[in-house]
């Protein structure tokens, strides 16, 4: 496996397990439900954004999903974390707490480029 490789499966592989973790948590942690409370989101919306969490990992991560099928979860994610660090500093969470989703923008970023190179 050359390097371009190793770099899309490690970025993308981290990015699948923690849009899993927290869809699993969205959905059994009652500290999550409290923390979309405090960010001033209804509940239904902990829901869809754990369920979609969960179709947009197994995009990015199943090999037979389509190259437009896998764009749309990048933009999907990219969006979720734009909108999440935007929604932590509105609500004046610590710079530490907002700074997280920028962390897995610029992963998630990687893996898209390494996509594109790895698959083109």
């Amino acid at each position: 496996m050359n390097k371009d490789k190793i770099i899309y499966w490690t970025t993308t592989g981290i990015i699948t397990a923690m849009m899993l973790f927290s869809a699993f948590g969205y959905f059994t942690n009652p500290d999550m439900k409290a923390a979309f409370v405090h960010l001033g989101f209804p509940d239904y919306f902990r829901i869809e954004l754990g369920v979609l969490k969960v179709l947009g990992a197994l995009a990015l991560i199943l090999p037979m999903v389509s190259g437009k099928i896998k764009s749309f979860a990048y933009f999907g994610f990219a969006l979720t974390f734009v909108s999440a660090f935007i929604a932590h500093i509105s609500s004046a969470d610590p710079l530490s707490v907002a700074v997280a989703p920028i962390v897995f923008l610029i992963l998630l970023g990687v893996s898209y480029i390494f996509y594109n190179k790895t698959n083109s």
